[in-house]
């Protein structure tokens, strides 16, 4: 902060008049020589009384100059942050950690959909119609994440550029205070890349699969778990850049 205007620190003329009163007109010359001098009492009266204004006018210059200087030396006004209020870069990061619950949402919905399908492929009562429905459940978990599995408005909005991955965009959402180069989020975008990977198999081993056959269904459980680690890894990997 600049220091105050000078026109602060001087004081006005109507004080420092109160403070450093006119001396008292001296005699002319011309006044009358057979004046009578005056008497002993009368000059130490005098004198005493003279002491008083110089004692007033030291101390009062000194509580000037130092009020002067502690305005020279006064600190910065605080702002809010001396506060502790944080910036809205922390403010962002802690709606995000409060938020994280609906954010996460979306992979915990996956998750329960794949066990849902390890749990019918592994029973075995209706082998095809199993297999149906663990293909259905396993569009839903992709979350429009496997390019071969979306439909055509899904299809058309991903060639327009729209991003249509659902935990691409869960990861771009926790993701998007931390730099492109930071080790945190280079391993989520790596843990993504490996759910894609598990998705894709996935769908491979159950459209290749004959329900009728046990190590068949064996194949699709074991992929079931491998997406179901993965999918835990990204969560993971998720909530490490939200810092929870």
């Amino acid at each position: 902060m600049s220091p105050p205007p000078i026109s602060t620190l001087i004081p006005s003329t109507t004080i420092l008049t109160a403070v450093f009163p006119p001396k008292s007109p001296q005699p002319s010359p011309l006044s009358d020589p057979k004046q009578p001098p005056h008497s002993h009492s009368q000059t130490q009266s005098s004198s005493s009384f003279s002491l008083v204004p110089t004692t007033r006018r030291k101390a009062a210059a000194g509580v000037i100059l130092t009020s002067i200087v502690s305005l020279i030396h006064q600190p910065p006004v605080a702002t809010a942050f001396s506060f502790g209020i944080s910036g809205p870069k922390d403010w962002l990061r802690e709606q995000k950690k409060k938020a994280s619950k609906y954010l996460l949402a979306p992979i915990d919905a996956s998750r329960n959909s794949l066990q849902a399908a390890y749990l019918i492929i592994t029973s075995g009562t209706s082998p095809e119609k199993d297999l149906e429905e663990v293909q259905r459940l396993l569009i839903s978990a992709s979350r429009d994440c496997i390019p071969q599995e979306r439909n055509s408005i899904v299809t058309f909005q991903s060639n327009t550029g729209v991003e249509v991955c659902t935990f691409k965009l869960v990861l771009k959402n926790a993701a998007s205070l931390l730099d492109d180069k930071d080790p945190t989020k280079i391993e989520a975008e790596t843990k993504l890349n490996d759910l894609e990977r598990s998705f894709s198999s996935l769908n491979s081993v159950t459209n290749g699969t004959t329900p009728q056959l046990v190590s068949d269904r064996q194949k699709v459980a074991d992929a079931l778990m491998d997406t179901i680690s993965s999918l835990n890894k990204f969560e993971q990997g998720v909530k490490d850049c939200l810092e929870i």
